[in-house]
């Protein structure tokens, strides 16, 4: 039985996402743009509503200019 509190991998992108699209100083619109793709997608994807395709992955790496792993990566906190 799955937690109700447990982070799905969507989810997780698009925390990551959102967290680079901020450090890069980004809107989503912006980002969309640079990305080619539309500001909505962009949303869903950061609520986790999407299940993103490779293709988009690269996408998304591109325009943040950043190595597509880093997307899959998770950023871990010192915080306690």
């Amino acid at each position: 039985m799955a937690l109700k509190n447990s982070i799905t991998p969507k989810t997780a992108f698009g925390q990551r996402l959102r967290q680079l699209r901020l450090e890069a100083g980004l809107s989503q619109e912006a980002l969309a743009a640079l990305a080619k793709l539309d500001h909505t997608y962009v949303s869903s994807c950061e609520r986790g509503h999407r299940n993103v395709s490779l293709e988009t992955i690269y996408k998304f790496a591109n325009a943040l200019g950043i190595e597509a792993a880093v997307l899959l990566t998770a950023q871990h906190s010192n915080k306690t």
